[in-house]
């Protein structure tokens, strides 16, 4: 009977994910663009054959994988941190956390509006602080090797406070008696964060790193207002490129099949992912 339950649930879940997956991998297998009128016409796999010999997808296939991988490192070293501080008892604690909670809660777009002006050249503060020291622009958006780094900060300052919300979470879970007992057996508080808080808490930052490496390996509207994926593409996502496609270049059969080969990546990936975070428990429990 219980299984009848979920059964709404998982209409609409194949209405909202699963015909749009079906309909892409069928476009996959079709030419349509302006060249045939927006209408799908089989081609035998061309568009596939295409993609495997498309230096501009695995560079950006590359791309994706650095900004999802150093976002969400960075994120969840900080979000330990902060979410430690939050645990703390002071006063207006609540209206602290609640102030933490804000980047997380601003729309993206405001957001990487308010990053691309910061880093703006001439105008953003940073380049105005380089101009009052008379020291040289940076031009960080016009730059190929830290213009990438600049949207890993704006992804990282947004996406931090939902890690640390999960991990947050996780640490008033930890019952007070275990660090009390710990430090009458002449515990300090860097071995009780060592052998009781982190192996407590990792379930909780496991889920925080599948969640997020799953959001930042599809990392579009960031990436489209801070650089368009410049200078010279080398900030340009998979969902980005498969965009550009679609909608400047109307080539949409094209377009379907990086849509299912950015899916299949981050299927792997998180397969990957999933596996090191299982041998990772593995080897922190026979410790």
């Amino acid at each position: 009977m219980y299984p009848i339950l979920l059964l709404p649930a998982l209409i609409l879940l194949f209405g909202v994910f699963g015909i749009p997956i079906v309909r892409y991998i069928w476009l996959s297998f079709h030419t349509s663009s302006v060249l045939t009128d927006l209408l799908p016409i089989p081609n035998n796999g061309a568009n596939w054959i295409r993609l495997f010999s498309d230096s501009r997808f695995w560079q950006d296939a590359i791309q994706t994988f650095r900004f999802a991988i150093s976002s969400v490192i960075l994120e969840i070293l900080i979000a330990i941190s902060i979410a430690i501080l939050l645990n703390q008892t002071f006063k207006n604690r609540g209206i602290v956390r609640t102030i933490t909670l804000l980047p997380w809660a601003l729309p993206t777009t405001i957001m990487a509006l308010s990053w691309r002006w910061i880093f703006n050249t001439p105008y953003g503060p940073i380049e105005q602080i380089l101009t009052l020291f008379h020291l040289n622009s940076i031009n960080i958006l016009s730059s190929p090797k830290i213009a990438w780094f600049a949207t890993v900060i704006a992804d990282v300052w947004k996406t931090t406070p939902f890690i640390a919300l999960i991990i947050l979470a996780g640490l008033q879970t930890i019952p007070e008696d275990l660090y009390e007992a710990f430090k009458l057996e002449g515990g300090n508080e860097f071995s009780a964060f060592q052998k009781i808080t982190l192996p407590l808490l990792q379930p909780y930052i496991f889920l925080g790193l599948l969640f997020r490496f799953a959001q930042a390996f599809g990392v579009f509207d960031l990436i489209q207002i801070m650089t368009g994926g410049g200078p010279a593409s080398t900030t340009e996502s998979l969902s980005l490129y498969a965009y550009l496609n679609a909608l400047r270049y109307l080539d949409f059969g094209y377009s379907s099949t990086i849509i299912i080969a950015t899916f299949i990546l981050m299927i792997i990936f998180s397969l990957f992912t999933w596996i090191l975070i299982r041998q990772t428990k593995s080897l922190l429990s026979i410790r």
